[in-house]
């Protein structure tokens, strides 16, 4: 039980961590990753990012792969 109280923690600031990465490469403020840490909002927040247009692309419209 104790490992668990350690290793979770860390995890989370490792995730907040990618997390933050990958938002600032986008293009957006690195702030917004605070959003991951509020249930539900945080499911919302991922698909607002994922299908609105990135500001650091270069043409900044909507690609598809």
């Amino acid at each position: 039980m104790e490992l668990f109280l350690v290793v979770l923690p860390l995890f989370i600031l490792f995730c907040l961590w990618l997390g933050y990465r990958i938002i600032e490469k986008a293009g957006f403020d690195g702030r917004w990753i605070m959003v991951l840490l509020v249930p539900v909002l945080n499911i919302i927040m991922i698909w607002v990012f994922a299908f609105s247009s990135w500001p650091k692309l270069p043409n900044n419209e909507d690609q598809t792969l």
